[in-house]
């Protein structure tokens, strides 16, 4: 099972840019930004984490869920509150450094690491250190 990313961030731009940079190295990886708020402006939104978390779990992947600032973590962390039993082995939050993280998390998936060979990536401090 391959490891997806969900890229949370204030910001609807930062968080699909991120995507993007983040792709440009993991190609095969399966990375969706879940930026702003439902009508556009800075903030988080459950309701996108939540679709973005639904969507890489019926394509059958893993989740690792990466954050930009404290705020966004109570907004993943309720996301990960009200998964389904099916969905908790199998979606996890990484906490780390959001650019060097997303980059070597996407990149050890793209290679074939399972979820916590992933999550221990998000948490790199220097990227391929």
């Amino acid at each position: 099972m391959s490891v997806a990313l969900v890229i949370v961030s204030h910001s609807a731009q930062l968080a699909s840019g991120l995507a993007e940079l983040a792709g440009q190295m993991a190609k095969d990886v399966t990375i969706l930004p879940a930026g702003g708020t439902d009508d556009g402006r800075i903030g988080t939104s459950y309701d996108l984490v939540e679709a973005a978390v639904a969507q890489a779990r019926a394509a059958g992947h893993d989740v690792a869920i990466l954050s930009d600032l404290g705020s966004a973590n109570m907004t993943i962390e309720a996301v990960l509150d009200d998964l389904s039993d099916a969905d908790r082995d199998h979606v996890v939050f990484a906490e780390g450094p959001l650019v060097e993280g997303a980059v070597a998390a996407a990149v050890t998936s793209q290679i074939g690491g399972d979820l916590p060979a992933v999550t221990e990536a998000a948490k790199a401090r220097e990227l391929f250190a």
